[in-house]
């Protein structure tokens, strides 16, 4: 609930519906209408009091925040890519031909009898 939500991010309840018509929190709702914030809502609303305490406007917060999001995309994508290189190395390691052996270990076939 907004005023619950208010209390744990330390603003007042406007504040929140402020927040909400500039784009920054976008909270669940309820069928009748009521907001819902989670966790993640709560932090958010957290992170936006540090960026305003900081001396950022709420533009300059919209756009920090924005850029923080497609951060965090893009070391999820890069951690995924990571994680498909070294699927993709460990399937050609074991696609090496077990029976090959370096010369040196060779059994000498054609020796003199």
């Amino acid at each position: 609930m907004i005023s619950v939500a208010a209390e744990l991010a330390g603003v007042h309840p406007q504040t929140l519906r402020i927040y909400e018509r500039k784009g920054l929190v976008d909270p669940a709702r309820t069928a009748g209408g009521s907001r819902r914030y989670s966790e993640r809502d709560i932090d958010r609303l957290r992170r936006i009091q540090d960026l305003t305490n900081e001396g950022l406007n709420l533009a300059g917060v919209q756009r920090v925040m924005a850029l923080e999001d497609e951060l965090a995309r893009v070391r999820d994508a890069l951690a995924q890519a990571e994680a498909a290189v070294r699927d993709a190395v460990a399937r050609a390691h074991q696609s090496y031909r077990r029976d090959l052996v370096p010369l040196s270990q060779a059994i000498e076939l054609f020796g003199k009898r």
